[in-house]
């Protein structure tokens, strides 16, 4: 990752068309040790950028809740939702998934079957077509997760609660193309990620580590007594909890990695013959499974101290240790105020944060709360290059924030094309979070074409699923309340220009969202 870079305005690319002139022109708060609520008071100005900043976008509705609340009392309610809103449409999409309707452990078991059944057909034709179908299911339920985070990302009530679930996707990474973590990667969204996000970081971290999804990705389920792999243990200290450079051995990589022993993964319905005496500390939960055959029950000295070997108890003590570490508290402050500025943070920032952090026993929306409360968070404000995911969701939610889009695979393609797809991302480091990472020629040239494609109501949201689908194209409204009220007030003479010379509500609406200014949050 890229740091210690300031965004710049970059100069904007000469298109063809009518955008190339367009670019050319340029609950309880948390509370701290003395009791006393944080403040997030803002000048009025102000209010759009802040609301660019804590959610995936202003729309018209939020920033009328968040006049009709005050800045203050709409961030305090975000930190601690309540059950998120959905607009009903959105909210029968969500439900009518096979993701939502199944439990991920039938899924997976029943694919798996099918996967065998595949091998062992004889005859060459037929095993191609079987072993095409069932990628094809791996692939749809891959879309239904990417489609539900999406409109969760664009409608939800609870819009901080959204962006730290993507935040900590991408800090927890897996890659939905290894193995068949397609049909396990919602679930670890949805139960693990999710309901964890504004909460303790100990909860969030434990979840993590006990689904399927993570085992298989950094392959613990191939690490046993004798036989380590140390993919995984080195992945949790390095970049889920301690940070690189912060003081931990390679003999601590592998006392964890004897500690982790034994978690894997089980797609069958037959348990393990567990050996005589450890049958008691045999455990399966859905698809994890803790197998006693393959664990280390020798003591270890994991970061300078002892731990005892006795089963799974090991890898809660570990967690514990790790979680409560300074270095995990500054590592982990410091990447949730690159996320929230866009940039470096001060080092002081990240030092009241992760004071807070070990104060409040690793509370996600506490740390949160030091950061949006400072003058630093507020200097930031509308400086930060909006990343592909903010950009996309961003640009719906201005367009169709009173009208429900019937199709999410536009922005998952969209995301593809710009090159962060969700679930996408390879490597374990997950997607660099700097605003200066996103800024390229490429970027610019894919989001006019998007800007266009929304702007002029083609862009295929409302496309009912399969081969004859129906296309009932909805023409976005953007010179709305919002637009006259806040975002008028911040474009510059070139844009503004632009927009004048607009020659029909499409062209006005594809020169607002390709605008300098809204690519920045």
């Amino acid at each position: 990752m890229k740091t210690g870079l300031h965004v710049q305005r970059m100069p904007w690319l000469s298109l063809p068309i009518a955008l190339a002139a367009l670019a050319g022109c340029a609950s309880q708060p948390s509370r701290p040790a003395g009791g006393t609520p944080p403040d997030f008071a803002i000048p009025a100005a102000s209010l759009l950028p802040a609301l660019n900043r804590v959610t995936w976008g202003a729309s018209t509705s939020t920033y009328k809740e968040a006049q009709a609340v005050s800045f203050n009392r709409y961030l305090q309610q975000q930190l601690h939702p309540a059950n998120a809103r959905l607009p009903a449409a959105i909210d029968a999409q969500i439900r009518s998934m096979t993701i939502t309707q199944r439990p991920m452990d039938q899924l997976v078991m029943e694919l798996e079957q099918r996967r065998k059944q595949v091998d062992a057909i004889a005859n060459d034709d037929d095993k191609k077509a079987a072993q095409q179908a069932y990628q094809d299911e791996l692939n749809r339920l891959a879309r239904e997760a990417a489609a539900r985070s999406l409109l969760r990302d664009a409608y939800s009530s609870n819009q901080l609660q959204e962006q730290l679930t993507w935040f900590w996707m991408n800090h927890f990474n897996i890659h939905q193309g290894k193995h068949n973590l397609r049909a396990m990667v919602g679930d670890y969204e949805e139960h693990a990620i999710r309901p964890h996000a504004l909460g303790k970081f100990r909860d969030l971290l434990r979840a993590t580590v006990y689904h399927p999804a993570m085992l298989r990705y950094l392959d613990n389920e191939q690490n046993a007594a004798g036989h380590l792999n140390e993919n995984y243990a080195r992945e949790l200290m390095e970049l889920h909890t301690l940070g690189v450079n912060s003081g931990y051995t390679q003999n601590d990589v592998q006392e964890l990695a004897r500690i982790l022993t034994g978690l894997g993964v089980n797609l069958g319905n037959q348990a393990p013959n567990v050996r005589a005496g450890l049958q008691g500390q045999y455990v399966r939960r859905g698809l994890f499974e803790f197998n006693p055959n393959r664990h280390d029950y020798g003591d270890k000295v994991f970061l300078g101290q002892p731990l005892k070997g006795r089963g799974l108890g090991e890898v809660d003590e570990a967690l514990d240790r790790l979680c409560r570490s300074p270095a995990t508290a500054l590592y982990l402050s410091r990447k949730l105020a690159v996320y929230f500025t866009g940039n470096e943070p001060p080092q002081p920032l990240t030092r009241r944060m992760a004071d807070t952090f070990l104060r409040a026993d690793g509370d996600i929306a506490a740390t949160l709360a030091v950061l949006f409360a400072s003058a630093e968070f507020r200097q930031s404000l509308g400086r930060a290059f909006k990343d592909p995911v903010h950009y996309v969701v961003s640009a719906v939610r201005m367009a169709y924030d009173d009208k429900p889009i019937l199709n999410a695979n536009p922005m998952a393609g969209w995301l593809y094309r710009m090159g962060e797809p969700l679930y996408g991302r390879q490597t374990p480091d997950g997607y660099p979070l700097s605003s200066a990472d996103w800024q390229s020629s490429g970027q610019m040239t894919t989001r006019f074409e998007i800007a266009k494609s929304i702007g002029s109501g083609s862009a295929g949201l409302f496309k009912s699923e399969g081969p004859q689908g129906q296309d009932h194209p909805a023409f976005p409204q953007l010179a709305t309340p919002l637009y006259y009220d806040a975002f008028q007030k911040v474009i510059g003479p070139a844009t503004r220009h632009a927009l004048e010379q607009a020659v029909s509500p499409q062209e006005w609406n594809s020169f607002l969202l390709a605008s300098p200014e809204f690519m920045f949050r």
